[in-house]
Formats: C-alpha cells, structure tokens, sequence
C-alpha cells in the first residue's frame, strides 16, 4: 500500500474552496490529466455522491468511480475511488487560516494484482501528481479572484481603467 500526503495553502475562503473541490465535475478545469467527470447520483452532492471520472495516463484513458464517504462541509471530504489496477481511500481537510484555506490530502492506494510490484513507483509519481493537481487548483481560484476583482466595475478595475 502507498500513502501519499500533502497540503497546500490557497489564497480563497474555506467554504469557496470546499464547495468547488466536492464538485468532482469541476476538476477537469483545473488538472489537465483529468479528461472527463460526470456525476452518477441524483440530488445535491453529498455523503453517498458517486461520479465516474476518466483520466488520461499515458498511452490511454484510464477509468474510475469516486464516492464521497464523508461529507462534512466545509470541513472534510473523503472518497472511495475504484478503479481497474487500484483501490483509493482519501481524505481531504480544508481548515480556514487569515482568509485563506489550508487543504490537506492524504490518500491510501492499494494495487491489485501484478501492479502491486509497482508500489514504490505509484507512491513517488502520486506524490508529485497530487502536489501538481492541488497546486493547478490554487492557480485556478487564486486567479480567477484576479480576474473577478479586475473587471470593469470593481474598484480594482476602476483603478486600473484610470491609468
């Protein structure tokens, strides 16, 4: 079994931030490997939602199913992911700090089969993965903050039309 943590401070609100996180169809917006997610469960997202997810992992498209185990907003989310090779058990926690959120990740994958030699490996690769993918997400909410605060109409952006 690999285990693969990390956190990430991300310049939002906690409840900004877990709102867009729990919505697993936003993740194609902010991580480039993640080619497709459409939501499985009727009704709001909650403990119980389930997603299918497709993400490319070079040379094909690998599939998946999440289900949120826990929903505890804006707090903690955990997940059940399943996929062909491997089984994920995760938890992420979004702590608010000075008008930001503190994200922490900790996920448990366990391979099946003859991947399982390649443990060592999933948990380096998954590391660098998770730090790109949170760090994608950051960008994305950090600069669209940006942009909103820049429009023509904010004080910001009345500001930057003066000059």
């Amino acid at each position: 079994m690999a285990r693969i943590e990390g956190e990430i401070v991300i310049n939002r609100p906690v409840d900004e931030v877990f709102d867009f996180v729990a919505d697993d169809r936003n993740e194609p917006r902010y991580n480039p490997r993640m080619a497709r997610v459409e939501k499985l469960s009727p009704g709001p997202i909650g403990c119980g939602s389930r997603f299918r997810a497709e993400a490319a992992s070079w040379p094909r498209t690998v599939g998946m199913t999440i289900e949120y185990t826990t929903y505890e907003r804006p707090r903690r989310l955990a997940s059940s992911i399943r996929m062909a090779a491997a089984d994920i058990q995760g938890t992420l926690s979004f702590d608010p700090i000075a008008g930001a959120t503190r994200m922490r990740w900790s996920w448990e994958v366990k391979l099946r089969g003859p991947y399982r030699l390649a443990t060592p490996l999933v948990a380096y690769l998954g590391r660098r993965g998770e730090q790109a993918t949170w760090a994608g997400l950051k960008r994305f909410l950090e600069r669209r903050e940006t942009l909103a605060s820049e429009a023509p109409g904010s004080d910001r952006g009345r500001r930057a039309l003066r000059r």
